[in-house]
């Protein structure tokens, strides 16, 4: 498959991912947050067996391997889409989705402390650069700290969760299969998810019988094209083009979440937003390494890299 292919395939992938938190944002107007979540994750998983045992990619794992899958799943899932769906049924979904567009910067924190990896000037700048987005984004554009709600905490612990995933991933990667392993993430996680909301939201079955026919459509799609599809074929092109390249494909998620909530919930962008948007976006560059790997290749073959560039042209 060629890279154009594959950078276009990432693309669909980070507009729907985008567009989920806005999806997310008007299931939780209509459901309860946590049992519906716990839906819409086992939904997602068995799609992604069904998808999985038609590619014969299904098989038992070792001990170690479901170590890892459980914490997975307790990060990944039950973390990370629990504060996720309270959060956004307490803050914007602007707000929502430039939050959990730190993601790259934090897994890279993370990854230095706990994976060892290198640190550069340009990570830590990167760092300052992403925090200081945040301050932007929660703290200036809410009126200081008496602004900041719980939703936005949330959904920091949220894309914190998800990061901390991402480590557990990493360490059982070379003998799981992503995307095998990310099936048995949803299942577990969702298993987990539903019976928190027996305790937490004990009409949630009864909220989960109201809901309209473009609210179900809305979803079906969310699990099935964002949550299911969109996480094998972004672990498809992990594969292909490797961690860094894709993950820059990332940053372009909080942009399409602000589009989303400007042209389907009518919500507005303040100028701090941009600002902090723009300061997250340079922290995500730097810290996770894009910008490095990318002047190193320029410095190893300009000329076949200049080559490409005039092709593209």
């Amino acid at each position: 498959m060629k890279k154009s292919t594959i950078y276009f395939i990432l693309l669909c992938v980070m507009v729907t991912w985008g567009m989920n938190v806005i999806a997310t944002k008007v299931l939780v107007a209509n459901f309860l947050p946590t049992t519906m979540t716990a839906f819409r994750i086992f939904t997602a998983g068995i799609c992604v067996f069904i998808i999985l045992f038609s590619l014969k990619k299904v098989r038992m794992l070792t001990k170690k391997e479901w170590v890892y899958v459980c914490l997975g799943a307790l990060f990944n899932v039950v973390g990370h889409h629990y504060f996720l769906s309270i959060g956004l049924k307490n803050t914007s979904a602007t707000n929502g989705g430039l939050i959990l567009g730190m993601g790259p910067l934090l897994s890279t924190i993370l990854a230095i402390i706990f994976l060892r990896s290198a640190v550069t000037v340009s990570k830590m700048v990167g760092v300052f650069f992403g925090l200081l987005g945040v301050y932007f984004i929660v703290l200036k554009g809410a009126n200081g700290w008496n602004g900041v709600s719980f939703g936005d905490l949330y959904m920091f612990i949220s894309i914190l969760s998800q990061a901390i995933s991402f480590i557990m991933i990493k360490k059982v990667s070379n003998t799981l299969d992503p995307r095998l392993m990310t099936g048995f993430m949803l299942i577990i996680g969702s298993i987990c998810l539903f019976m928190i909301s027996l305790f937490t939201e004990p009409n949630g079955l009864a909220s989960m019988a109201k809901g309209s026919f473009s609210v179900w459509l809305i979803f079906f799609s969310s699990a099935i094209i964002a949550t299911a599809l969109g996480h094998m074929a972004y672990n498809y092109a992990v594969g292909k083009i490797g961690v860094t390249e894709a993950a820059i494909f990332i940053n372009l998620n909080p942009f399409f979440a602000l589009v989303g909530a400007v042209l389907f919930l009518g919500e507005t962008i303040v100028l701090s937003q941009d600002t902090g948007f723009v300061f997250i976006i340079v922290g995500i560059l730097l810290g996770s390494g894009a910008l490095e790997e990318f002047i190193r290749k320029m410095k190893r073959n300009p000329l076949k890299l200049a080559s490409k560039m005039d092709k593209g042209m």
